[in-house]
């Protein structure tokens, strides 16, 4: 905020509003200046409010959030305020400007809070980490259990049902199991196709503890591969620990990607790599900072990254092999540590 002039910012993302104050509900904004902070929320949320939010005043709203804490900035007039133009639609914007009246001014802002959510403390590592065992643990249990004939809804839905059953809150996001020539979807959604011999499997899968995620891929395959299936396997699983083992500090974003992709070049693979190399992963999947073409930012200690280069053959399937890693000095921490050697299943 002093960085760009702002004596108050306007907080309106929910998983930032949690990283600020501790409240995990559905609905709330809250505002900060530099000597004070208020959150607002609807009467569902007031004794939830009051029992997580810490370092904030909490204020019940019954006539919206968003109006009141128009209504509470324009009494102060403190100056430009800023505000998360990315995650504020057109229409609430305007009930701002409306509730605050002529000469309030707001500013848009990009990602304020997600930058400093990038570097995580020794609290939210550990609750990764422990993320990251839950999901390896879950996916290494179906491992024992894969066989042909086996749904992808049902294998997703035991994926689910055992990290909840070890103490997750849930899945961090809809767990993929995609096969055969659906492999070669990246975001394939679990259908009620049967696996079968000669096909890959693709699983992508996260459970969330206590507000953070964990973000794990694994490919397997059924049957004997043939050398073309096993040199397609092993040119992935090469560039991703190239990847990891180049996730150092002060090591730009972008030169991971490319990292990846100079790797599966070398054999011949490089068209088939349709997405970026990597991204940001704490309270949510997806954060900064991103592993992608051209990203300039450099990675710093303490920041918590997915490497996952893959390969995707239209009407055949796809290979992706995933994990989430910690940045250290002294090389990567895989916080997801479930098997990369057992991909087959003969």
């Amino acid at each position: 905020m002093e960085e760009q002039g702002l004596p108050s910012l306007l907080i309106t993302n929910l998983t930032n509003i949690f990283y600020l104050t501790g409240f995990r509900g559905s609905a709330g904004a809250a505002v900060f200046t530099r000597r004070e902070g208020v959150l607002w929320v609807d009467p569902r949320y007031t004794l939830q409010a009051h029992e997580q939010a810490h370092h904030v005043e909490v204020l019940e709203e019954k006539k919206g959030v968003y109006k009141a804490a128009a209504v509470w900035l324009a009494s102060r007039r403190l100056g430009p305020t800023g505000y998360e133009a990315a995650h504020l639609s057109c229409a609430d914007f305007a009930r701002l400007e409306q509730a605050a009246g002529p000469g309030a001014q707001y500013v848009a802002t990009a990602g304020l809070a997600e930058r400093v959510r990038a570097a995580k403390d020794e609290g939210e590592i550990a609750r990764i980490r422990s993320a990251g065992r839950i999901t390896a643990r879950a996916f290494t249990k179906v491992l024992d259990r894969l066989q042909p004939g086996v749904s992808e809804v049902d294998l997703a839905a035991e994926i689910d049902w055992l990290m909840r059953r070890a103490g997750a809150e849930g899945a961090a996001f809809e767990t993929i199991v995609a096969s055969g020539p659906r492999a070669a979807l990246p975001h394939a959604r679990p259908s009620p196709k049967l696996l079968k011999q000669k096909e890959f499997v693709i699983f992508d899968l996260g459970a969330i503890l206590d507000g953070y995620v964990a973000d794990m891929s694994r490919t397997v395959y059924f049957g004997k591969p043939s050398r073309r299936v096993r040199s397609i396997y092993n040119a992935v699983a090469e560039a991703q620990e190239r990847g990891i083992k180049a996730a150092l500090p002060g090591v730009r974003c972008g030169e991971i990607d490319a990292l990846g992709r100079r790797s599966l070049a070398g054999h011949g693979l490089a068209r088939f790599f349709t997405h970026s190399t990597g991204h940001g992963v704490g309270m949510e999947p997806h954060e900064l900072p991103r592993l992608a073409r051209g990203e300039k930012a450099r990675l710093e200690a303490n920041q918590v990254v997915t490497v996952e280069p893959g390969v995707y053959f239209e009407g055949w399937g796809g290979i992706r092999v995933e994990d989430t890693i910690l940045v250290t000095s002294a090389g990567a921490e895989v916080l997801t540590p479930a098997p990369k050697d057992r991909w087959t299943v003969e």
